[in-house]
């Protein structure tokens, strides 16, 4: 899978016609390095997709931005977040004290806003720590109870779910529900302009973190969601993407079937490799240390060996769906275990 990195300092606001329009908000501290946050023009004010990670600096380059392209932030109508995490909706709770503006999210993921809002201080740590440890983490899951949690997101106002219109005046802004990412994840198609907002969906040279999230659950299938929801933005044909991170290209239809090609074959390797393994049943972080990541399993810290841990877990869940590999039961406490499905 290629990758790609453009670092925040090369990036400038732009015009992408249309009445469409590109702002890079930075992420501090974090490798993706920015969000593209979109604004659509309409007669009642603009609308933006995203707002960016809730920091004084990402602020500044949200409001002066915007500024640049000939956007006051005190006109925007709304803001439509493709999905619940902090780099797409930390800065939408500002927008909407500085305009009034609505904020929108699909159902499934201002569901998750309300349980996250309404978590007690440090139960976040302490759910992640136990999860680990189920998964067979050890000493990585003590680590990461030192860690800290970014600001809740703000509350939606509106609650979107698939084939919505958003409220855009004069244009056609219709909500496609693509869970994998988040349970809620959205893009936005811009009908009238053939153009589709990707979020984290389909990005040009990287694939979005899918995870499970407690690595053990065995109600959901995030990854099998996520490939399902590929096809249906490759069934939109050769739509322009407008992707939340790195830059914006052609044909949303070709990158999609290639993410999902990409996944198709995680699948198939993952699947060979424990049955090359003899031997008891795998935990989860068994199977994640030896899988290929972009680092070195030694060189990655607690909470990037947690993320790489709820990958596997996805793919995991998957392969059990469609019952390639099962779960094993050991004693009350003892981590979830996975071995090759044998016919």
């Amino acid at each position: 899978m290629k990758t790609g990195r453009r670092l925040y300092s090369a990036q400038r606001p732009a015009d992408l016609g249309g009445g469409v329009w590109s702002v890079p908000v930075p992420i501090p501290g974090n490798p993706l390095g920015y969000t593209l946050v979109y604004a659509i023009e309409s007669p009642a004010g603009p609308v933006l997709v995203d707002a960016g990670w809730n920091h004084e600096d990402a602020w500044a380059a949200l409001r002066d931005g915007l500024a640049a392209v000939g956007v006051d932030v005190r006109s925007v109508r709304g803001v439509v977040v493709t999905h619940h995490h902090p780099d797409h909706a930390g800065l939408a709770g500002q927008v909407r004290e500085a305009s009034g503006a609505w904020i929108a999210m699909h159902e499934a993921d201002a569901a998750l806003v309300r349980l996250i809002r309404g978590l007690p201080d440090g139960s976040h740590r302490d759910f992640q720590a136990e999860m680990m440890r189920r998964a067979g983490a050890g000493s990585d899951a003590d680590a990461v109870q030192r860690s800290a949690r970014p600001d809740a997101p703000a509350q939606p106002d509106l609650e979107l779910r698939d084939g919505d219109l958003v409220d855009l005046p004069g244009r056609v802004l219709r909500t496609v529900w693509t869970p994998g990412h988040t349970p809620g994840h959205v893009c936005l198609h811009l009908e009238d302009a053939d153009r589709l907002f990707t979020g984290d969906h389909v990005l040009p040279g990287i694939t979005p973190h899918i995870g499970i999230y407690p690595y053990d659950r065995q109600d959901v299938d995030p990854l099998g969601d996520f490939l399902a929801s590929l096809t249906r933005v490759a069934e939109l044909g050769d739509t322009e993407a407008l992707p939340a991170h790195e830059w914006t290209f052609p044909d949303a239809a070709a990158r999609a079937a290639e993410i999902r090609d990409h996944h198709e074959d995680k699948l198939l390797r993952l699947r060979d490799l424990m049955a090359g393994l003899p031997g008891e049943p795998l935990t989860i972080w068994e199977v994640a240390e030896r899988m290929t990541w972009n680092r070195p399993w030694s060189d990655l810290g607690p909470a990037q060996r947690g993320m790489a841990a709820a990958e596997a877990a996805a793919h995991l869940r998957t392969l059990e769906v469609r019952d390639e590999v099962h779960r094993t039961s050991g004693a009350p406490g003892d981590p979830v275990r996975f071995t090759v499905t044998s016919y």
